[in-house]
């Protein structure tokens, strides 16, 4: 091994040595146990935020085609005879 990837390999060691001093010394920061609560809560509520988004485009899907339907629907029907036959007089009755 030479002596450049020995160096490395210390400083990579040493950071990991210091990142895990921090970590074990944030319980000990004024303020570091609220900011921790805070940041849960907010995972938490991205994580519903995210559930609820996922059920938005099924809702989507739906609303679209009903919409087709109502669409379908509203669209006057063409039938065979386009005009209503006429009223039939009414009989007269016989003397």
């Amino acid at each position: 091994m030479s002596q450049q990837q020995k160096d490395q390999k210390d400083i990579f060691s040493r950071l990991s040595d210091r990142g895990e001093d921090v970590i074990g010394r944030i319980s000990e920061i004024p303020g570091a146990q609220k900011l921790a609560e805070t940041a849960q809560q907010l995972k938490d509520r991205m994580d519903e935020t995210q559930r609820k988004l996922r059920g938005l485009d099924a809702l989507e899907r739906r609303v679209d085609a009903l919409e087709r339907k109502v669409d379908e629907l509203s669209k006057p029907k063409r039938s065979s005879s386009a005009r209503k036959p006429a009223a039939k007089k009414p009989a007269k009755p016989k003397p």
